[in-house]
């Protein structure tokens, strides 16, 4: 009974200890990382498995990234719009609803896609429900910092929100690992959709914050000197956000089809390896990001680029070894760490940068990096994969890439205030 009580007790106040570290941040904050948390268990399974799940329909490499780079090309348009709007005044909340309601749509036809036109559907829509979602959730994180009692940096604050994204991501990708254990992997759309529900009711319970409204003054007015202070992080952006969108397309079917010598791997075991990634990212997404959020940007740029060379190398390594599997285990350390250090420090850099009655549009162009990325990264990687057979040079390609990204850091200026 004493025990029993004594484990009762340490669960209170484990609990307490959580409740108590959550009040540090504003409570619009909190509401936007649950809606991110949310969101972001869904989106795991669906964006790291699906070309697993049409691998096991027989669909080439290239058939599989031509979806992906659809759904990228099908977001441009939306992204832009949505930047626009945002910078209008509409409230965030509305785009982000429109993207659950496509989302819905899209994931009720990649699960009853058997053929190629269905996916290619089913990818456009998804692609169009991104392009809404990103600049609006993003420019809800600042707002949201800026409001209540006790104000926070906005740094932090996407810290804090690209903590939820990983925990979310990683969580939905395990589910997915074990859907594929059970021969149930197009479950991952399923869990999707009551997700998405879930984050419906939640939008229309708690609206986002309201974009600023203020008059633009005549510098504000000009674009010029604040896009031309954003191209090299929108450079390295480009960059950097190849690197997921070739997580999430191009690794699994290396995985899946094998190196020179590495063997392939089972989709249920390809699905667990990259659950090890994200979950390193859950571990280290919030001290790094906190960290690095007390740094110049740079810094934070810096170290995911090398980072990702790292790691894009032992990818490369492990085709040439016949125990490469561990290579790719070792790699998943650098991999997660570039994603850590880039995705919460790349976005505040665009907020430090950008003038307040220009961040939508400013956060527009960030999320379109995300887009071009994946418009073209997957595309070229599955031509790679189906030319070579392995995924060697792609990685080893990659690998240099990062390094001479690094000459693109030192152009980057230290924290500023922001124009107004």
């Amino acid at each position: 009974m004493t025990r029993a009580c004594e484990r009762e007790r340490g669960g209170l106040t484990w609990a307490a200890g959580i409740w108590t570290w959550c009040t540090q941040f504003p409570p619009a904050l909190r509401e936007v990382a649950v809606l991110r948390l949310v969101g972001s268990v869904g989106a795991g399974g669906v964006l790291y498995l699906t070309p697993m799940v049409f691998h096991q329909e027989a669909f080439s490499a290239t058939s599989v990234t031509q979806g992906l780079a659809l759904a990228a090309l099908a977001g441009t348009v939306g992204r832009f719009l949505c930047g626009l709007l945002l910078d209008w005044g509409l409230n965030c909340s509305l785009p982000v609803l429109l993207a659950a309601l496509l989302s819905l749509a899209a994931d009720a036809t990649l699960f009853a896609a058997r053929a190629f036109p269905g996916y290619l559907l089913g990818q456009l829509l998804l692609g169009i429900a991104m392009g809404f979602y990103w600049p609006a959730i993003e420019l809800a994180v600042p707002l949201s910092c800026a409001r209540g009692p006790s104000p926070i940096p906005s740094g932090r604050g996407f810290a804090l929100v690209r903590s939820a994204d990983a925990t979310g991501i990683a969580t939905g990708a395990l589910l997915g690992a074990a859907l594929a254990a059970l021969g149930r992997l197009r479950g991952v759309y399923l869990l999707d959709i009551l997700c998405l529900i879930a984050m419906v009711v939640l939008l229309l319970l708690r609206p986002l914050p309201d974009p600023h409204r203020r008059p633009a003054s005549a510098d504000a007015r000009r674009w010029g000197p604040w896009l031309a202070r954003l191209l090299p992080v929108l450079a390295i952006a480009l960059l950097a956000t190849s690197l997921p969108a070739l997580m999430q397309s191009a690794l699994p079917l290396d995985l899946v089809r094998g190196g020179l010598r590495r063997g392939a791997l089972p989709e249920s075991l390809g699905a667990l390896l990259i659950g090890l990634q994200l979950g390193l990212l859950v571990l280290i997404q919030w001290p790094l990001g906190q960290a690095l959020a007390r740094r110049p940007v740079a810094a934070g740029l810096g170290l995911s680029l090398v980072s990702f060379a790292l790691g894009t190398a032992l990818l490369s390594l492990s085709a040439l070894l016949e125990g490469g599997v561990w290579v790719v285990v070792l790699a998943q350390v650098p991999l997660a760490v570039g994603q850590a250090a880039f995705l919460p420090i790349a976005t505040e850099a665009v907020i430090e940068i950008s003038p307040e009655e220009h961040q939508g549009v400013a956060m527009a162009l960030f999320s379109q990096c995300f887009a071009i990325s994946a418009l073209t990264a997957p595309l070229l990687a599955g031509l790679a994969l189906d030319g070579q057979g392995h995924g060697a040079g792609l990685w080893l390609v990659m690998a240099g890439l990062c390094v001479a990204g690094l000459l693109l850091v030192r152009r980057i200026r230290p924290r500023q205030i922001p124009l107004s």
